[in-house]
């Protein structure tokens, strides 16, 4: 992966939206990466934090690569229960 890196870096260069509420004397440090994913590489992790919508087509990919993996689907009742179990440890 390509990577640049500067540390010290003067905020009064950056780009006018990345300078948005920062103060203008100040250094920072900027790290830019290129993007090199396929889009059929992609984890489910990166899907689902990237900040683009994603197209009906791809949901059905997720969901067909989450039923071959042989992930046990489980009742609406059996999903609320484990959520509630959750919700109730904050309680304690």
């Amino acid at each position: 992966m390509n990577r640049i890196i500067r540390e010290h870096y003067p905020a009064a260069n950056l780009p006018e939206d990345l300078r948005e509420g920062l103060d203008q004397n100040a250094t920072v440090r900027v790290v830019v990466e290129v993007e090199t994913l396929a889009p059929d590489s992609r984890s489910l992790f990166d899907v689902a934090m990237s900040a683009k919508p994603i197209k009906p087509e791809d949901i059905m990919e997720l969901r067909r690569k989450l039923l071959a993996d042989g992930r046990p689907s489980v009742s609406m009742e059996e999903a609320v229960a484990r959520i509630r179990k959750l919700r109730d440890e904050w309680d304690d």
